[in-house]
């Protein structure tokens, strides 16, 4: 299991414009990596909408975000364009680096287990290493929840 302190576990994805986005396109600069379960569903939006509505604070701080999840790409271009969302969502069908950074297992929702992806965000330093660890995702204020720790 990650922690705090350890290297971020790099990857190369297709965004929502089929383009190719590493983590190490961005040394130099704090990314906040936030895994979601589902594209367009309701607590993704929510939090997709409060890191888009605080995306200009967050890049003011030198801080990038990127959303990813096991979408399609297709899937994660209709969600930022429906959205309008300034920032790229990787498309992880496979689910390696879901896996890679422990957010993928067993879930409960409404009196029902299934497998699938941990709501978490990853805020990850400069060099790449993991700075702060978000386990419990406000989604309505999680791009304000962010800004107040920097």
């Amino acid at each position: 299991m990650l922690k705090a302190g350890d290297k971020a576990p790099e990857f190369t994805l297709l965004d929502q414009d089929s383009n190719e986005v590493s983590l190490s396109d961005f040394r130099g600069q704090k990314v906040l990596l936030w895994f979601y379960p589902k594209a367009s569903t309701p607590g993704c939006t929510a939090q997709g909408c409060s890191l888009r509505d605080n995306h200009m604070q967050l890049t003011d701080r030198n801080v990038q975000v990127i959303g990813m999840s096991k979408d399609s790409v297709r899937r994660q271009k209709s969600f930022a364009s429906k959205k309008d969302f300034p920032y790229p969502l990787l498309s992880d069908e496979p689910g390696d680096i879901v896996n890679a950074y422990g957010c993928w297992g067993r879930k409960k929702f409404m009196g029902r287990e299934f497998d699938g992806i941990f709501r978490k965000s990853f805020l990850i330093d400069e060099e790449g290493n993991i700075e702060r660890i978000y386990e419990k995702v406000k989604t309505k204020t999680h791009g304000e929840d962010v800004i107040a720790d920097l």
